[in-house]
C-alpha cells in the first residue's frame, strides 16, 4: 500500500503543478512552497526556544484549533508556535496572524521531504487538527519519539479509515500519542476496529472558538444603521443556489432585510448576486450614506468579517446546504444566540442534527419551507426569543474541550515549563 502511497504523491505534485498554469490557487500552492525549506531554516535560526508544531489542512480547521494554540501561547510562553497550512485558502488568509511565531505552507508529504522538514523545526510536540495526516510526517515523529496529538477528530463508518482498503490509513492513526475526538461514537468506532493508541472524547474546539468571538468587541455604526431598522437575516457563507433561495424569500417578505456574505466574492459572483436582489448595496460603498438609507441587501464582499456579524441578525442563514460539501459553520450564529436556517445536505455535519434536535435549527430543501420557516419566526416573538436563548446555552453547554486538551499536556508533561 505505501508504493501506491507514493504514486498518489507524485501524481498529486504534478498535477497541481500543470494546474498551477491557469488555476490560481493551485498557483498559490506552488509559489508558496518555493525555496520553502530554505525560508523555513531562516525563520527557525532567528528565534529562541523550543518549537510546537501546529497543523492544520485550511482555514476551518486552523479556527478550530485556535482555542488550543492560544491556550498553549499563553501556558508555554518560551515555546515558539510554528503554524502550518496545505491549503491557500488557509495560508493566504492567516498567513499573517500574530499568535504564531512562524506560518508556513507545509512541504507535500515524501519521506526526504519530511524529514527535512522535522530535522530543521525539531519540534517538542505536533498537533493536527481534525482529518489531514500525512504518512512520512507521523511515522517520522513516532521514530523521533515526538509527541503528536490529534484533536476535534471525528469519525464515521463511510470514511475511508473503515473502508475495504482501510488498513493503510489505520496506520496513520495509530502513529499519533494521543486521539482527542468529538463525540463517543468517533471512540466507539475506533474501539470497534482495534486501534493502539489512547483516545479521548473532549468534544470540539470550535464550540470554545465560537464562544471566544462573541465575547470580541466589534463595532461598525453603518451595519448597526443598515440592520437596526428592520428585521435582518444575516446570510453566511452561501453559494448560487442559497442566494436564489434567499431573493425568493425577500420578494415574498418585502419587509425584511438581507445581509449576505457569500463563500466566494470574485467581481463575477458579486456581480450576478447584485442582479439577483433589488436595492443591493456593496459593504465597500457603505460610505455612501444616501444608497445606504435605500438599501435593502447589503454584500460583504470582504473576507474575516462574517462571524462578527451574527449579532446582528434577527434571523441567521448559512449556506452550503445545497452542495456535495454541505453546510459551513452553523455553530458562530447559534453562539450569538441566533436561530440558524440551512439547506438540506447536512449529513456529515453533527452540529446540524444536533441543532435541528434540540429545536434551534431549521432545515429545508423547498422555497416554500424557507418563506414558511421565516414567517414563523419573523411572526412570533416570543418563540424566537426562547429558541434564541436555547440556541446559545446549547453552544455554552459543550464548550470546554481546548481544557481538556491542554490539562492533558500539562500532567503528561508533554512540554516541560523553564
Amino acid at each position: 500500500m505505501l508504493f501506491f502511497y507514493h504514486i498518489f504523491l507524485i501524481f498529486y505534485n504534478a498535477g497541481i503543478r500543470f494546474a498551477s498554469c491557469w488555476n490560481a490557487k493551485a498557483r498559490l500552492w506552488v509559489e508558496g512552497r518555493k525555496n520553502i525549506f530554505k525560508r523555513l531554516k531562516a525563520a527557525v535560526e532567528k528565534g529562541r526556544g523550543p518549537i510546537i508544531w501546529i497543523h492544520s489542512s485550511s482555514l476551518g480547521e486552523f479556527e478550530q484549533g485556535k482555542p488550543v494554540l492560544e491556550s498553549l501561547k499563553t501556558t508555554y510562553p518560551e515555546h515558539r508556535i510554528l503554524l502550518t497550512f496545505f491549503s491557500p485558502s488557509g495560508y493566504e488568509i492567516r498567513k499573517n496572524y500574530a499568535g504564531a511565531d512562524m506560518i508556513f505552507y507545509l512541504p507535500l508529504d515524501g519521506r526526504i521531504r519530511s524529514s527535512k522538514f522535522l530535522d530543521i523545526v525539531r519540534p517538542k510536540l505536533a498537533i493536527f487538527i481534525k482529518y489531514e495526516s500525512w504518512f512520512f510526517y507521523l511515522n517520522g515523529l513516532k521514530q523521533r519519539g515526538i509527541p503528536t496529538l490529534l484533536i476535534s477528530a471525528i469519525f464515521t463508518p463511510k470514511q475511508n479509515f473503515f473502508g475495504p482498503l482501510g488498513g493503510f490509513l489505520r496506520t496513520l492513526l495509530e502513529s499519533y500519542t494521543h486521539l482527542f475526538v468529538q463525540d463517543a461514537a468517533s471512540a466507539a468506532i475506533l474501539q470497534r476496529f482495534k486501534l493502539k493508541m489512547p483516545v479521548t472524547v473532549a468534544g470540539d474546539t470550535r464550540y470554545d472558538r465560537v464562544v471566544e468571538i462573541t465575547g470580541t468587541s466589534f463595532h461598525h455604526p453603518a451595519i448597526e444603521a443598515f440592520c437596526s431598522e428592520a428585521d435582518t437575516i444575516i446570510a453566511g457563507s452561501t453559494w448560487k443556489e442559497d442566494e436564489q433561495m434567499l431573493s425568493v424569500l425577500l420578494e415574498a417578505k418585502p419587509g425584511v432585510k438581507l445581509v449576505i456574505a457569500p463563500h466566494e466574492i470574485d467581481p463575477k459572483h458579486l456581480d450576478e448576486i447584485k442582479k439577483m436582489f433589488k436595492q443591493p448595496i456593496l459593504l465597500s460603498e457603505l460610505d455612501d450614506t444616501d444608497r445606504l438609507k435605500n438599501a435593502r441587501v447589503l454584500i460583504v464582499d470582504c473576507i474575516g468579517m462574517l462571524s462578527k456579524l451574527y449579532r446582528y441578525a434577527t434571523i441567521s442563514y448559512v449556506g452550503g446546504g445545497f452542495n456535495a460539501a454541505g453546510i459551513h459553520n452553523i455553530l458562530e450564529p447559534s453562539a450569538y444566540g441566533k436561530t440558524v436556517i440551512f439547506g438540506p445536505n447536512h449529513d456529515r455535519t453533527a452540529e446540524a442534527k444536533a441543532l435541528i434536535d434540540a429545536g434551534v435549527g431549521f432545515s429545508y430543501s423547498t422555497q416554500q419551507a424557507l418563506v414558511s420557516i421565516t414567517e414563523k419566526l419573523l411572526s412570533d416573538f416570543k418563540l424566537r426569543t426562547f429558541l434564541d436563548e436555547s440556541a446559545k446555552n446549547f453552544v455554552l453547554q459543550r464548550k470546554g474541550a481546548t481544557d481538556i486538551i491542554t490539562r492533558h499536556i500539562e500532567e503528561n508533561r508533554l512540554l516541560s515549563k523553564s
